[in-house]
Parts: C-alpha cells; structure tokens; sequence
C-alpha cells in the first residue's frame, strides 16, 4: 500500500454570521450586568434612612404649625414642645422636674420587668418540658393575656389600695404574659436531631437542657424581653392613673386635663425614646448573648 504524503494542513474556514454575533454579544452583556450587593433580604444597615424619616417628620411637623394650619390646642409647635422640655428639665416648671418623673417611672417599670424575668421565664421553660406544669399554668394565662389593663385595674385598686403595689403588679401582669409564652416557645426550638446526638454521647437528661435546649431557647426568650418591656411601658400610664403623685405617666395625665397639648407632647415623646433606647440596649445584648441567630 503507497504511502500517502501530507504536505500541508487541511484547513477548513470558518464562516461567522451576523446572527450568532448578535447572541455572543448578549450573551457576554449578560454576563457582565451588575447585581445588588445585597443578595440577603433584608441585609444592610438602615440607620440613615431612619434619620431621614425622623427629620421628615419634624420637617413636616415644623411645617404645619408654624404656618397655621393646625391649632395649637391640638398639635403645638416643636418649639414649644422643646421649651416645656427645658423647663422640665431645668425645674422651671410648675411641676416637679423631669427627672423626678423620670426616676419615678423607671423604678415602677424596671422593676416590675425584672420580677417578671425572675418568675415568668422558669415558668415558662418548666411549661415547655412539662405537660403537667403546662396543664396548670396555660389556662391562667391564655385567661389573662388577651384582657386590657384597664380591665383589670379596678380589681387590683380593691384588693391592694392605692399604694405603689398595684402600680408594680400591673406593669408586672402586662409584662409576665409575653415572657412566659416565649420562654415555653422556646423550649421546642431544639431540633430532635439535636437532641438525639446529645443523647448518643451519654449526655443526661439535664445536660441535654442545658447545653442544647436552653441554647436554643434564648433567642426566643430575648424576643420575649424586648415584647414584654415594650408592654411595660404601655401600661405605664394606666399605673400611674392609680393615685400617683410623680412618673411620666402621670404627667401626661395630668397635663391632659388642662389641655396643656405642649406637655403632653413632650412626656410622649419621653416615654417613646425611653422605651427605643431600651430596646436598642436589648437589641445589643442579643447579638452578645446569641450571636448564631440567623445565621444557622
């Protein structure tokens, strides 16, 4: 058989139509498109839109009072609002000063929150791993917890007067709810696989509660902190309705039966700032205390 000689490489060409070109050139379009850089939901820091929001909203309020077209019987000017402030805080007020209602509200609230923590929160892990202690404790308390505090408030005046207890244990009703139903929840958030594996490395039983259901249970007890201080301080002003003589509460309710809009204003506002920072503060110690939420 001859040998066959190949003296040069057989080349094909290649013809491109306009068509693929066009698609080759979408196709790289589409590749370099530029995407958010926030690919979670929810992700990034919304701090400069809340001041902005804040800002438009003393804009629009500065606005509509400085220019007449709310009275000032219903809605007075910021300025206003700021001067009771200073007043207030200076003592120049015909009333006691702002930080004597200050001192006298966060003792009725803090305090009432803290006894809450102290009893709510075991009784609700104790409900969460008990169905006996779950048989007792959730009628009383599915009971309760849709009422008002209102509701309740001329019940509490008639069996403990008017003193500061009542004030506390209705601030301590308004705040024991939300704890102890959270606490419970919090109680199933293990997963059974985990619980399991605790069990195959010969952990016991009270080991597997405290070294992976309580861990577990924490981000749904703090969610219950922040509900249940939240609740405090609407109560707040129900309590002190109760023959007090100092707290922002009473303030407010006082100023309202003089129409004093200006000072009603400025106690809200004092509540309301209270109450975010606080929620701030617990916001802070939920990411020191459970930093693995939402990330598991």
């Amino acid at each position: 058989m001859p040998d066959i000689a190949i003296d040069a490489p057989v080349t094909v060409p290649a013809t491109v139509s306009p068509s693929m070109t066009k698609t080759s050139t979408k196709a790289s379009k589409i590749v370099r498109q530029k995407t958010s850089k926030f690919k979670v939901p929810g992700e990034g820091n919304s701090a400069g839109i809340s001041v902005i929001t804040v800002a438009v909203l003393i804009g629009v309020w500065f606005a509509v009072t400085n220019l007449g077209l709310v009275k000032p019987l219903f809605l007075p000017t910021p300025q206003a609002v700021f001067q009771q402030f200073y007043e207030y805080l200076t003592g120049q007020a015909n009333d006691k000063p702002l930080w004597q209602h200050f001192l006298a509200s966060m003792f009725r609230v803090f305090s009432a929150f803290l006894l809450a923590c102290v009893t709510a929160i075991p009784i609700g892990i104790a409900m969460g791993m008990s169905r006996v202690m779950r048989g007792i404790f959730d009628p009383p308390l599915e009971f309760y917890r849709p009422l008002p505090p209102l509701a309740y408030l001329p019940l509490i005046i008639i069996w403990f007067g008017i003193d500061e207890l009542p004030k506390v244990l209705l601030i301590f009703l308004s705040c024991f709810a939300p704890l102890a139903l959270a606490a419970r929840a919090g109680m199933r958030s293990a997963s059974q696989e985990q619980i399991n594996a605790a069990y195959s490395m010969g952990a016991s039983y009270m080991q597997v509660v405290r070294h992976v259901i309580l861990p577990s249970a924490m981000p749904d007890i703090l969610i219950g902190m922040r509900i249940a201080i939240g609740f405090g301080w609407t109560t707040l002003v129900a309590a002190e309705m109760v023959a007090a003589n100092l707290g922002l509460g009473q303030m407010v309710l006082n100023a309202s039966n003089f129409l004093r809009t200006d000072i009603v204003i400025m106690g809200i506002i004092v509540i309301g700032v209270v109450a975010y920072l606080f929620d701030l503060l617990m916001r802070w110690v939920e990411g020191r205390v459970v930093p693995w939420k939402g990330r598991m």
